[in-house]
């Protein structure tokens, strides 16, 4: 029997020391995970603990049989085994680790700190760009080839045409609407009987007033007094001058598209009315007539204004037009490219831009006309340069415009396609109903200025004599030019017809395809 007792106590006592062990390495491994250096002192403190009494020892293991798996890394199973269980305590102390490898640590520092080895780094890291910019993809490509190549060649193209459609309107002004009148006048001498016109011929009554009284207004104005005002003024003050003309030049062109309805529709009114309201229609025809007379008589001195002002700007010598040209063309892109339009805005938009051109031209036909009166030696290469200048520049902030507005807006280039094939049913009058897409151009104002801008170079032309035979030649210079722009108007008339034709077609069988 002692010899059993002793192998019982014997027992007891490795087994209270095996839980000893275990119970500070538990604590070890606790401390390992909470990242605490202070592992040593702690199982000191555990050992002692252990030693005092056998109840704690049983504590002690019961503790660490209640720890969980995660929390004991030596027996938590990875993907590549089990981690083995740390050798030393002191393997733990990063302080001290720190302290004796410190030389390893500051060169390791110093390396990184280099500038060489940071420049190396960089260069071989790939361009520094793709790592603030995405990479693009097709969608992408496609909008910098629209904004670059397909929005602007559409857009120019839409505005060559449209300023035909102009030049067409302002030549059937000049041939078509006093042929109509000589016939109307003709029957009514032929016939000797008055009847009550219709509403086209009361029409061109009204529109003939207005074009005669606006050039009789305009023969009144003194140019040169208006040039030499103008020309006095500095660079600034011409650019601002030019911006307010063009700003009342859009106003005017507005009104006087609502001036023209409402005399076209008292035409109607008067022309249609009964016997007893003859009267009543007759003196509002009347009205709304003086009123569109002094709405074309102020348009008309606007533009006249504008033309005198790019006259001067061409006429100087300290770079004016530059100076005109770059200010008012980025001041035009300022106010529209970085606003949201829809696309009927852009249609509109476009409108615009071509009855623009339309009235360039005129500024440099009086311009041209001011040369061949008052210029003396050479002047015809110059006056090419700058005009060249004018157009370029209109033609280039054109197409800037129209691609970022296109661009920012999200609107594709098939757009302005779509813009044309309008266009051209109008020409084609395919869309009497849908008036809101036509290309609204009132040629009288730019009629007036030219026939005034034209008047002293025909004058020039005339021999010296007596008055009936300075007669016969106005009447000759008359007919001449008469026949001259009728032959002109034939034939744009009848080139936009078929170019239209064409392109509605050519519209159509490509939508036949893309369905």
């Amino acid at each position: 029997m002692p010899v059993v007792e002793k192998v019982c106590q014997t027992s007891d006592a490795e087994r209270s020391a095996t839980s000893c062990v275990a119970y500070v390495g538990v604590e070890l491994r606790q401390r390992n995970v909470a990242g605490n250096g202070r592992v040593v002192t702690f199982a000191e403190d555990a050992a002692s603990s252990c030693g005092s009494s056998s109840r704690e020892s049983a504590a002690a293991a019961a503790a660490a049989a209640a720890v969980p798996d995660v929390i004991d890394p030596a027996r938590r199973p990875e993907a590549n085994g089990v981690v083995k269980k740390l050798e030393k305590d002191e393997s733990l102390d990063w302080e001290k680790y720190i302290k004796e490898n410190s030389n390893v640590l500051g060169e390791v520092e110093r390396r990184d700190n280099s500038p060489f080895r940071y420049f190396i780094g960089e260069m071989y890291s790939g361009n520094s760009l793709r790592s603030t910019i995405a990479v693009g993809n097709d969608k992408k490509r496609q909008r910098v080839y629209n904004t670059m190549f397909h929005v602007p060649w559409r857009c120019e193209r839409l505005i060559v045409a449209g300023f035909f459609v102009c030049l067409d309107s302002f030549l059937s002004l000049l041939t078509i609407m006093p042929a109509r009148i000589v016939m109307t006048v003709w029957r009514i001498l032929k016939t000797r009987q008055f009847l009550r016109p219709n509403a086209a011929d009361l029409s061109d009554y009204g529109c003939f007033v207005v074009l005669a009284l606006g050039v009789a207004s305009l023969q009144m104005i003194d140019i040169s007094l208006i040039y030499h005002v103008i020309r006095g003024q500095g660079t600034i003050k011409l650019y601002v001058v030019y911006n307010v003309l063009e700003i009342f030049d859009k106003l005017c062109q507005s009104f006087g598209e609502d001036v023209l309805q409402v005399l076209f529709n008292s035409a109607e009114g008067l022309s249609t009315c009964s016997t007893d309201r003859v009267t009543f229609e007759l003196l509002r025809f009347l009205l709304d007539g003086a009123i569109a007379v002094l709405a074309f008589v102020v348009h008309s001195f606007v533009l006249l204004a504008q033309a005198i002002t790019l006259s001067t700007c061409i006429i100087a010598h300290n770079n004016a037009l530059l100076a005109l040209l770059v200010s008012n063309n980025f001041a035009e892109i300022k106010s529209n490219v970085f606003k949201k339009v829809s696309k009927e805005n852009l249609h509109n938009l476009v409108y615009y831009d071509i009855i623009e051109r339309f009235h360039i031209t005129a500024f440099l036909l009086f311009v041209l006309a001011q040369n061949i009166l008052e210029a003396e030696g050479p002047w015809f290469d110059s006056f090419l340069i700058n005009a060249s200048y004018v157009f370029m520049c209109e033609v280039l902030i054109d197409a800037i415009k129209h691609s970022f507005l296109a661009k920012f807006n999200e609107i594709k280039p098939v757009a302005y396609s779509e813009f044309l094939e309008d266009l051209s049913k109008q020409i084609l009058n395919e869309q009497p109903d849908d008036r809101q897409k036509d290309l609204t151009f009132i040629p009288l104002a730019p009629a007036c200025v030219v026939i005034r801008v034209l008047t002293p170079v025909y004058a020039t032309l005339l021999p010296a004599g007596p008055f009936t035979w300075r007669i016969f030649w106005i009447l000759l210079w008359s007919v001449l030019t008469y026949f001259i722009l009728a032959i002109f108007k034939i034939l744009v008339g009848l080139i936009l017809r078929c170019l239209a034709t064409w392109y509605i077609n050519l519209r159509l069988t490509r939508k036949q395809h893309a369905d």
